[in-house]
């Protein structure tokens, strides 16, 4: 009965005109008091248990003072999304069936172990499954077939711990400000104690685990392994790596359990099953936007749509969303990759402006801006946007063929060595500016295969093909032409292919790109020209004994039928034994510039015996390799002597 149905039958016996003793019904477990000239006349309590309580007054005071009933106080205060409506039962923890189930088949089946150690991200459910089990273990119908391991959350001892309430059975505690020795010590005497009840469970839920130090896990490992009877002890993290480094024996003593992040979809469904029992309507696209927000936590979830609905009454729509949470809308990262696609780079700043006058937070707008190119890459690659509105989805579909496979994907990891330092950052403006005008700026990416075809073509470039790594880049993105190269003066001929490869991804575009040059006529004046070239080329290749003994060598004569002589400028067994030896990688690089190589002789002097081979050792090496560099370029030679400069390779 309400205080207004109470006001009512007062109202009503004093019509009566009845001068006896009227009865007044007074609400379940109400307090009431009636006074007059500031003087209490009645007061008293109902019984808790029983309907209603008589009192008896006359019917002029109940008349005069029905009024002055003292409310009620409201039964459940006003309570978070979060709070009212977390899970009872193990079957109502979203996405963690692999660890509700579990819990629940041992409760079942009487398996219940001395210590559980729950991981995850925050708001996925560890905190809640932990009171949810200590409801099970300590539930008044605990072994009712009907509930098949699960509590009834009906009984005193299962609305006292849902709510949190005090209990002598269920103990949480915070680990990040009880994380001492003496803490972990207390909490080891205060288990030997046994339950209250008969057939209960002592339970201790540990929060923050990650933050006990290694002395107070040593103060609970004996405890751990051989517990008192009836004591469970659950520990929840959100860092489990940290307890594996500083107390590692724990976890063979624990059972681990890892929650997954709740994904969007599953935040959804909550949300709409939430707002419908408050009343609330709300639009798809709007749910989608507090889902991407919460990233993965159903208690940020819950407590967003909290926020958005103290903005106001009525439906929420996505726009009353991203005002209430200080969301960047899509429409801004949809104008940023037009900016980009259409080289836009003055507009940047003026953009970076506007956002940053509209207060939106820079971390944020980094992460979007990285959704949004992630997004658009799957769109190119012919997948799923994923989790976008369909307006911007659309969107990403249109300009499709204005980036590149290659280009998005530079893009995203440009964007990945930026946060580590972004976030710390004092100029985060700053930061955001430059890193778009790069992406403005960004040479196009383009296919090898096109450029060695277009080489091929007499220099006339073909259009890259879409697909692979360029998608639909194109060279001409900047105005910028390939001229044509000389027509070739006679067809290359076949020959092996170097010994060894260049290391690094560049030498060998080039040395691609240099064979489709057109090759010189074999002429011992134009073979000279080009002998530090080769040295170049033979140690770049990782020859580097040949390429030392090709430095203390000279070419001396050309044949017609295309022999190559050369000798060394002092006799060495060393440098002979590495020419004769590397003839071949000699012959393969010099092909590629003349035509008609077919071999290389060393001519060896016919006057006096070679003196004994010295040993080469690494010094004599580096100090040749420093005389070649002084006799190449003498400004480079004064700048050695000057600086004391040395051969590091």
């Amino acid at each position: 009965m309400s205080l207004r149905q109470t006001w009512g039958i007062a109202r009503e016996t004093r019509s009566n005109g009845a001068a006896s003793p009227r009865f007044l019904l007074v609400p379940r477990c109400s307090l009431f008091c009636f006074r007059e000239n500031h003087r209490s006349i009645g007061c008293g309590q109902t019984l808790d248990g029983g309907l209603f309580l008589c009192v008896t007054l006359s019917g002029d005071t109940l008349s005069r003072w029905a009024a002055s009933i003292v409310p009620p106080e409201p039964a459940f205060p006003p309570m978070s999304l979060a709070r009212k409506y977390r899970p009872k039962r193990f079957a109502d923890v979203a996405v963690q069936s692999h660890v509700s189930t579990t819990l629940k088949g041992a409760i079942e089946r009487g398996r219940v172990a001395n210590g559980y150690l729950l991981c995850g991200p925050r708001g996925v459910g560890k905190t809640t499954l932990a009171r949810v089990l200590a409801m099970a273990l300590n539930c008044e119908r605990r072994g009712d077939p009907a509930l098949r391991g699960e509590p009834c959350g009906e009984c005193a001892s299962c609305r006292r711990i849902w709510s949190g309430s005090a209990s002598l059975d269920v103990v949480e505690i915070d680990a990040a400000s009880n994380r001492g020795v003496d803490d972990a010590r207390d909490l080891r005497e205060r288990a030997m104690y046994a339950p209250s009840g008969e057939s209960g469970y002592k339970v201790y839920i540990i929060d923050e685990a990650h933050m006990l130090t290694r002395e107070a896990w040593n103060a609970l490992l004996k405890i751990l392994e051989e517990p008192p009877p009836r004591v469970v002890f659950v520990f929840a993290t959100t860092e489990p790596q940290k307890i594996a480094q500083s107390a590692a024996p724990v976890l063979s003593r624990l059972q681990r359990f890892d929650f997954k992040r709740i994904g969007p979809a599953e935040i959804r469904d909550r949300l709409s099953h939430v707002l419908a029992e408050e009343g609330v309507t709300s639009e798809p696209e709007a749910l989608a936007v507090i889902g991407r927000a919460a990233d993965g936590s159903m208690r940020d979830a819950l407590s967003l749509a909290d926020q958005v609905l103290s903005m106001g009454d009525g439906r929420i729509t996505a726009e009353r969303a991203r005002d209430a949470l200080g969301l960047i809308p899509e429409d801004e990262f949809i104008g940023v990759l037009d900016m980009i696609a259409d080289r836009r780079a003055a507009d940047v700043f003026p953009t970076v402006n506007r956002l940053a006058e509209a207060g939106i937070d820079f971390t944020g707008f980094l992460s979007g801006l990285a959704d949004m190119l992630r997004a658009q890459l799957a769109i190119v690659l012919g997948g799923a946007a994923g989790d976008l509105s369909a307006q911007a989805r659309d969107a990403l579909v249109a300009r499709r063929d204005r980036f590149a496979t290659a280009d998005l994907l530079r893009m995203l990891s440009l964007i990945g060595e930026l946060e580590p330092r972004f976030r710390k950052s004092g100029q985060q403006q700053l930061l955001i500016e430059t890193l778009l005008v790069r992406f403005a700026l960004m040479d196009r990416a383009v296919e090898l295969e096109d450029v060695l075809r277009g080489l091929a073509n007499d220099g006339a470039m073909s259009p890259p093909t879409r697909g692979g790594s360029s998608g639909g880049g194109t060279i001409g993105d900047r105005g910028a032409a390939i001229p044509r190269s000389a027509p070739r003066q006679e067809a290359r001929a076949a020959s092996p292919p170097p010994r060894s490869e260049g290391p690094g991804s560049q030498a060998v575009a080039v040395r691609a790109v240099e064979a489709f040059a057109p090759r010189e006529p074999l002429d011992l004046a134009r073979v000279t020209g080009r002998w530090d070239d080769l040295v170049e080329r033979l140690r770049s290749a990782g020859n580097t004994w040949l390429a030392t003994a090709l430095e203390h060598a000279t070419p001396v004569a050309v044949t017609a039928r295309g022999e190559l002589s050369i000798e060394l400028d002092d006799p060495n067994d060393v440098f002979d034994h590495a020419v004769t030896k590397g003839r071949n990688d000699i012959v393969a690089v010099l092909r590629e510039w003349f035509a008609g190589v077919e071999q290389v002789q060393l001519r060896r002097g016919e006057t006096a015996p070679s003196p004994a081979p010295k040993r080469l050792t690494s010094e004599m090496a580096r100090a040749e390799r420093l005389a070649s560099l002084r006799k190449r370029d003498p400004l480079l030679g004064a700048a050695i002597d000057a600086l004391d400069l040395d051969v590091i390779d």
